[in-house]
């Protein structure tokens, strides 16, 4: 992503940063995600997550605090205060890099809210100053939030947050001059127009399966070690079965293949490889990398779906519903390609970026007395660290992909089969792991 002064490839470290070659790390890898794959058929044979079912309860007064009226007021202000300085930025800022809004919307918001949720929980619901506007409203016009004009049907699921997820990461990537302010106040706008105005049409509702940066935020909430219980309480429990919670809906494929496609793509198009080709061709970037970007999301989308339905025909399961029940098990994968694709970039950019917000006009001001900070580096002279991270976060994603898929595939599959049937989605993760360290050390 073409943000400004972003470190090249997201990251410090390359392939000559690994302590073992690189033909050994990727193998490795590979054969730790098989291996893992025998130890979970010999040792996990019934299935042990109970979901949103399960949890130890937190205490009374944490629950009655978070559950409180004020509390949850207090967290909406907040995001909404938030949301308001950036756009001072966005709207009134000069068009130059100093601009806080590119690393507030590209580090901040995007990146951030993965650490946010898998610190808090899904904070993101309470924080997201879109909800927050259509709740003021509602009350302003003495209607309840949840009551829209029209009834959302059911079969448009997150397929709406799958397009928004689509959109921004294909502004991030690929949208010419997209970090300049014309082209970020026109996708921003876009944004708030189509969240908000589905939201006057069906309501409240709107913002979970339509609003991008919510269903994302979501998303990764589950693999957080907070969550509620079906009765209603506060628990705390195992990440891995908080993802088990996860409810199938429509577009729930969908927006997963489109988390994990994008930043797949973000690692390919910053190779060499890609960029020479692309350089060489009669047809604009723009083009090129928007059909790549819907390549390798179509990729995912296809390969796991395909893998799922023949996991069904090899276990004689109903084969139509498994892409859904599986999905869950693609989270811990995105997770591990996010922080291995954005980890130094958070912490170096988020950097930049909390010093420029206290001139978010590049006047001059230190609002916050954050302006005559420096950006501390000393990340950088860790590059191998930073490396044996990297393909630590791919591999151990993958395992816990492994370790969910297998939970329910033998809560799923008649036990004679269980193992079979789980051999299509085994050969796409080892697949997607070599595949995905192929393309964060890509040169």
């Amino acid at each position: 992503m073409t943000v400004p002064l972003l470190l090249p490839l997201h990251g410090i470290g390359g392939r000559q940063d690994l302590p073992v070659p690189f033909g050994l790390a990727v193998g490795g890898a590979a054969v730790a995600v098989a291996l893992s794959f025998v130890v979970l058929g010999l040792a996990w044979r019934s299935p042990k997550y109970r979901g949103n079912a399960s949890g130890v309860p937190l205490p009374t007064a944490i629950t009655r605090t978070v559950d409180a009226g004020w509390f949850r007021w207090i967290v909406r202000l907040l995001g909404l205060a938030t949301f308001l300085y950036a756009m001072v930025s966005l709207v009134f800022g000069v068009d130059r890099l100093t601009n806080p809004i590119f690393g507030f919307i590209y580090i901040l918001v995007w990146v951030g809210l993965v650490p946010i949720s898998l610190v808090f929980g899904p904070v993101w619901r309470t924080l997201n100053p879109l909800r927050t506007l259509h709740l003021l409203l509602s009350k302003l016009l003495r209607q309840p939030p949840s009551k829209g004009l029209l009834e959302l049907p059911a079969w448009v699921g997150l397929w709406p947050a799958a397009l928004g997820i689509f959109a921004f990461t294909w502004l991030e990537l690929v949208a010419p001059d997209r970090a300049t302010i014309p082209v970020l106040q026109a996708w921003i706008a876009l944004y708030i127009v189509i969240t908000m105005f589905g939201a006057v049409l069906f309501g409240d509702r709107w913002f979970a399966q339509g609003d991008p940066f919510e269903a994302y935020a979501t998303l990764m909430s589950r693999l957080s070690p907070w969550g509620r219980r079906t009765d209603g309480l506060l628990v705390v429990r195992r990440p891995l079965e908080n993802l088990d919670g996860l409810r199938v809906q429509p577009g729930l494929v969908g927006m997963v293949a489109a988390l994990l496609g994008s930043t797949a793509y973000d690692g390919f198009s910053n190779s060499s490889a890609w960029i020479g080709w692309a350089q060489n061709q009669d047809i604009s970037m723009t083009w090129l990398g928007t059909g790549a970007l819907i390549v390798f999301i179509l990729f995912v989308l296809v390969t796991y779906s395909g893998a799922t339905i023949l996991a069904g025909r090899l276990s004689d399961s109903s084969r139509t519903s498994l892409p859904g029940l599986f999905a869950h098990s693609v989270v811990p994968i995105a997770l591990g390609y996010v922080v291995a694709h954005y980890l130094t970039l958070f912490i170096l950019e988020g950097q930049r970026t909390l010093i420029y917000l206290s001139d978010p006009l590049s006047n001059g001001a230190n609002i916050f007395g954050t302006g005559l900070l420096a950006v501390n580096t000393s990340i950088t002279n860790h590059s191998t660290a930073i490396s044996v991270i990297q393909v630590l976060a791919v591999v151990c994603g993958h395992l816990l992909g492994v370790t969910s898929a297998h939970d329910r595939a033998v809560a799923l599959f008649p036990r004679a089969k269980a193992l079979a049937g789980q051999l299509p989605l085994l050969v796409v993760m080892v697949g997607y792991t070599c595949g995905g360290l192929l393309l964060l050390f890509s040169s």
